[in-house]
């Protein structure tokens, strides 16, 4: 495989500007039979914090108010169900969760009157269904009744049973008297094969679909003719590609959102992905890569937790190797994504990993448990790289303070916020990442390690309360729930600490076997000369580079 700069002289598209991940693992590629769908956050505004919409009943007329997700802009209302279930974060209590990644599409496709907007739809959507794809119809009648205030969107659906993608963007509006008459959806969905994997990362990935096979694909009855009569179309209906149309690729798709699909499908899929590297790379748009690969190995929850921290590590796109990663092997780059030096224009790689992921997670989906039991929302806050997940039982009553809607905001810090406390060291570990980064990383590993087999025991004692008591389990998966969270708060505030005091002024101090800081011997209070770790080989050659160029030397 041909070694790939991490930096290319190409200008990127307004794609860049869209920033979230989904990994999508059936039943037959997971480890424990379950099904898993993970989901990054990503938004420079975005605060992280989990939510939680108890399950209400409602008298009949009453609305909703609809406030734009992420903007709290008012869209307007709609009448509220006259029942809704619990939910936990993009989770509820039946186990169906729904993630998403923006894609944006034909711009001329926006309703300027839609009511409902795709982050809202998710959330009504998560408190009125009980299996996935009850949730694709609710999403996407509501979006044709109300008329659809996002633009183009991928979104994953699962449950117990089966995982699905969505396509979705609004129709092509058309105003009269300064109103929308054409409000309304086109949309794809289709389901994953059990035994696959499949991922989508701001960019649409559903290309021809079967026309009759409800089982394993459903649409709106006319997302091809509303294309032929716009004139996107015109051949055969089983040519007719759904992402082609609405979401023609540019080097942006390529480079900046399928190559985060394809480093996860390089890990983990049967067939050889160095075919597609051309793809991947931004240059060959006909060499798409499948919607999903059979899996080459079944995949647990810390294997999808992990590729969820994926920077191009061990492939030609790794972002810790080019000059970009600084004296540190730091695998971030500030935005703006691209930048003009001496009439060069400059790229960055757009990683699964990102500094500026509000909050993420694994949803584990498990049928052999009652649903009681059986829903995992593995929940984190800020940068997947650095960040650990708490594991919160999704039929839990309460969620941990720290974790909380208005504890803290973007523009307003909290000492007992979770989002501040992880960001505080990831901020810390930018500076050092393959010193700081690397210690706060294994952290994480034996944490998230731990956590998966008090689940395994909490699983044992819930099942067995169950038995006796449905009430009382749900008390004592909250109760769990809440307890961890709120003492992974505790560790990560005393991290804080402990990494500031270690690692202070580019110096690393010295340590016993057993943690505790060596001392000079005279003082209990004076360390001895510390250690210095310098810079990465790769850093110290440009730095040569520039003071001496070859032409001096």
């Amino acid at each position: 495989m041909r070694k790939i700069l991490t930096t290319m002289t190409l200008l990127l598209s307004a794609s860049y500007l869209f920033a979230c991940t989904n990994l999508i693992i059936t039943k037959g590629a997971s480890t424990d039979g379950s099904v898993m769908v993970t989901y990054a956050a990503d938004s420079h505004t975005r605060y992280g914090t989990l939510v939680h919409y108890p399950a209400a009943k409602y008298k009949k007329g009453t609305m909703l108010q609809i406030y734009e997700w992420g903007k709290e802009k008012y869209l307007g209302e709609i009448p509220q169900a006259a029942y809704t279930y619990n939910v936990i974060g993009n989770m509820n209590e039946h186990q169906v969760v729904i993630g998403e990644t923006t894609w944006g599409g034909l711009k001329q496709f926006r309703d300027p009157d839609g009511v409902v907007d795709y982050g809202s739809l998710i959330y009504i959507s998560l408190q009125r269904a009980r299996t996935a794809r009850e949730a694709i119809e609710i999403f996407t009648s509501l979006a044709d009744e109300y008329g659809y205030a996002s633009s183009g969107e991928s979104l994953s659906f699962a449950d117990p049973h089966e995982a699905w993608i969505l396509e979705i963007i609004a129709k092509k509006p058309n105003i009269i008297n300064g109103k929308n008459i054409n409000k309304g959806t086109v949309w794809v969905a289709v389901r994953i094969p059990d035994g696959y994997i499949s991922a989508h990362a701001n960019c649409a990935r559903i290309t021809t679909f079967p026309l009759n096979d409800p089982q394993n694909c459903l649409y709106a009855k006319d997302v091809i003719t509303h294309a032929r009569e716009l004139g996107l179309f015109n051949g055969k209906d089983e040519d007719f590609s759904f992402a082609d149309t609405f979401c023609p690729l540019n080097f942006s798709e390529m480079r900046g959102c399928e190559a985060r699909v394809w480093s996860f499908f390089n890990r983990y899929a049967e067939i050889d992905m160095s075919k597609y590297i051309d793809y991947a790379s931004g240059e060959n748009p006909k060499n798409r890569m499948p919607l999903y690969v059979k899996a080459k190995s079944k995949l647990s929850v810390k294997d999808v937790a992990d590729m969820m921290r994926d920077h191009y590590e061990g492939t030609p796109f790794d972002m810790t190797k080019d000059i970009g990663a600084g004296g540190n092997a730091l695998p971030y780059r500030w935005r703006p994504m691209s930048f003009k030096i001496d009439d060069v224009e400059i790229t960055n790689e757009r990683a699964i990993a990102t500094q500026q992921t509000g909050f993420w997670f694994v949803g584990q989906c498990r049928d052999w448990l009652p649903d009681e039991i059986g829903g995992i929302f593995w929940f984190a806050v800020d940068d997947a790289g650095s960040s650990p997940l708490t594991p919160v039982y999704t039929s839990s009553r309460n969620i941990s303070e720290h974790y909380a809607v208005g504890n803290g905001s973007m523009i307003e810090y909290s000492p007992t916020s979770m989002f501040w406390a992880t960001n505080r060291i990831a901020q810390f570990a930018y500076l050092r990442y393959n010193q700081i980064g690397y210690e706060v990383r294994n952290i994480v590993d034996t944490h998230e390690k731990e956590m998966i087999e008090k689940v395994k025991q909490v699983d044992k004692e819930a099942l067995a309360l169950y038995k006796k008591s449905h009430k009382k389990v749900v008390k004592y998966v909250t109760h769990f729930s809440v307890d961890q969270a709120d003492r992974l708060f505790e560790k990560w505030d005393s991290l804080d600490k402990y990494l500031l005091v270690k690692y202070i002024d580019g110096n690393t101090k010295l340590q016993n076997e057993n943690g505790t800081f060596k001392t000079n011997r005279y003082s209990k209070t004076i360390p001895p000369t510390p250690m210095w770790p310098g810079y990465t080989d790769t850093f110290k050659r440009a730095v040569k580079e520039s003071k001496f160029p070859a032409s001096q030397r």
